[in-house]
Order: C-alpha cells, then structure tokens, then sequence
C-alpha cells in the first residue's frame, strides 16, 4: 500500500503539471509533422506518385512556340507536364527563378533540344525524371523516322508489349498511406522508432526533475526516511512514469495504424520498450544522485540523451556487413525488424536479451546509488 500511495502521489504530480502534458501535445504535432513530411517527399519524388495525387498542375516546365504540335511537346504532355510556351527561349529561362521547373527548346534547325532547369525548386528531381522519359522517347522517334519507318511501325517499336496488372491476394495486404519504397523505408527504417522511442526520453528527463525537485523543495530527506526499501522507492517514483511513456506509446502505434501505416508485433514490442524504458529511467535517477539542482540535471540529461540518440540512430544508417551481428542488437535495430512485418522470427526475440540485461543492470545500479545517498544523508 504504501508503494501505492507513493506511486499516486508521482502520478498526480504528473498529471498536474502543465509543461508534462504540453509535452504530449508537442509529441503529437512532431508526429504528425514527420508523417506528413515522409508523405510529401515520397510524393514530390516519385512521378508516379505525383500524377496519383494530381500534383502536375505545380509541374511548371517552359517550351518555345515552334515545339508546338510537335512529337516531343505530346511526349511532355503524356507526362502531364504543365506546359508553358514562350516565343523566344530568353523569355522562358527569365522565369526560371519563380515557379517554373526547366525550360526546353530547339537549339538549331538541325532539330537539338536545349534545356535549361531550376535545380533549387523541390519538383526538379520528378520533372527531371518526367522531361528524360519525353526527351528519350522524343530521340528515339527522330531516330526511326529517319530509317523511314512509319508513325504507326514506330507505335508499335516503341510498345512492343502491353502488361496487364493482376493483383494477388489484394484483400490480404495492408492498407498503407502511400504505396512508395522511399515512404516504407523511412517511416519502418527511422521515423516508427524514433516515434515510440520519444515518450522514454522523456521519461528520463521527468524522473530526473522528480527526483532533483525533492532536493530543492528540501522534500528528499523525507522521503529518505519512508519506511519502504531503496528498490521500492525506486519502483514508486519510476512506475507511474514507465506506465504514463507505456500509454503514449501505444496511442502513438493507434494513431500509426489510423495514419494507414501498420505498426506489427505491437506487444513484443512494449515489453521491449518497457525494458528500454527503465534502463532511460534507471540514468535519471544516477544523474539525479550525483547533482543537486535542477540547471545541472538538465544539462547532464541533455548529454546522456545526446549519446543515446547517436548509439541508437546511428546504425539505422549503417549497412557493414562485418558488424552487422552487433548492429542486429541495437534496440532500434531491433524495433525495425519487428514492426515491418508481421512474422517474427525466434532470433529477433532472443535479441531482447542485451537489452533486457543492461536495463536491468542500469535500474540495479541506480537502486545502489539511491541506498548510498541515503545512507549518507542519514
């Protein structure tokens, strides 16, 4: 019971501070901002994805009169171009600051394309795509003609076969926001870990001030002389945190799922960053040990989660065959596995075990460091 009141008393500490549940406002909208920015540059990147979305009115590209009619200004528009004519080549490159993409014409009467484009705009790399695809068939065309072939021997040289697409078992796939490779790759490869991983970063930032506060408000030596043991005072201050990050976490894999982007294994899952969770809290509670106001647990958290996220980020974008074993026991690592595909293997399970063990050892050492500075106090 009396860990249940200490406990209580954490929560309503929580829940009445007005920065903690700001916090989860903030994780919200950085959520939601990170989604939709995974979601537009897949967009902007992908030509096909862009015509999906009826994006090509934004595709501004510049061609000179006497393209007009031509087989390459068809070309552009069955890449649904934004077409805009020029009487002179001068004048459409002057716009290529503003909203236009590129500006492309004839060169010569011997019929060569110039091309001038605006790197800086967001939309170069899909319109640099969409102009290659018109300008290769455009050469190629020019190419056939020459030979003497006919429009409909040159249709039929450039369509050799028509694919027709039959999906199998559509029913049984899972709804996703955006059928993209780069979409899937960052949001399973970086933003899904990250995004569960928040709530225990803060977590150790909220067990530090806890702890830190008591000092300042000369509140700690009371609490030193609870008749409960170092561990459960431990457990009392951590447990309702853990609960609170445990809580944010799951609502943030509801929200992936409503967001069309499916978070799999979700239990396995929150037992590993429960673990992870009390190895986070476990260095607040040392830090808190070894400092006595709140300015310099601030700047002791800052450094712990600044080497934090380096160790557990850092190998999402390593790819070293040599080390790929030690790499497969970062818990990030290990997130990416299990939430990017339904099955999960035996290993993926036993490669809970590192961090399960450190975690463990963390909240030991943090149990240690409490009863020495009780002792000492006292």
């Amino acid at each position: 019971m009396k860990i249940l009141a200490l406990s209580q008393k954490e929560s309503q500490d929580i829940l009445s501070n007005k920065i903690y549940l700001l916090l989860i406002f903030v994780q919200l909208m950085i959520i939601l901002g990170a989604f939709g920015l995974a979601m537009a540059s897949s967009i902007v990147t992908d030509p096909n994805l862009i015509d999906q979305w009826q994006g090509s009115a934004i595709l501004k590209v510049g061609i000179t009169q006497d393209l007009n009619g031509s087989s390459l200004e068809k070309n552009l528009k069955e890449q649904k171009l934004n077409l805009i004519y020029f009487n002179t080549a001068q004048e459409g490159i002057k716009e290529l600051g503003s909203s236009m993409v590129a500006m492309i014409y004839l060169k010569n009467a011997q019929g060569d394309i110039g091309l001038e484009t605006n790197n800086a705009n967001v939309f170069y790399p899909v319109v640099s795509d969409k102009i290659n695809m018109a300008l290769n068939s455009y050469r190629l065309e020019q190419k056939l003609s020459k030979q003497g072939l006919s429009f409909q021997q040159i249709k039929i040289i450039k369509n050799p076969v028509v694919l027709k697409e039959t999906p199998i078992n559509k029913n049984s796939a899972a709804p996703l926001a955006i059928d993209s490779s780069y979409f899937v790759e960052i949001m399973y490869g970086f933003i899904i870990p990250f995004i569960v991983l928040l709530p225990f970063f803060l977590a150790s930032n909220i067990v530090t001030d806890s702890v830190v506060g008591e000092k300042e408000r000369k509140t700690f030596e009371i609490l030193l002389m609870a008749p409960l043991s170092s561990s459960m005072v431990m457990i009392g201050k951590i447990l309702p945190i853990l609960s609170f990050s445990i809580i944010q976490s799951a609502a943030w894999i509801v929200l992936l799922w409503l967001l069309k982007v499916p978070v799999y294994n979700s239990i396995p899952l929150l037992v590993l960053l429960f673990f992870l969770g009390l190895g986070f809290s476990g260095m607040g509670i040392i830090i808190s040990m070894l400092v006595d106001s709140t300015k310099e647990a601030n700047s002791a958290i800052t450094l712990l989660l600044f080497f934090a996220t380096f160790v557990l980020f850092v190998p999402l974008f390593m790819n070293i065959p040599s080390i790929q074993s030690i790499l497969n026991l970062i818990p990030t690592v290990i997130i990416v596995r299990m939430t990017s595909t339904p099955v999960m293997e035996a290993p993926v399970l036993l490669s809970f075990i590192p961090t399960v063990t450190l975690s463990l050892l963390i909240f030991v050492i943090a149990v240690y460091s409490f009863k020495r500075e009780r002792a000492i106090r006292l």
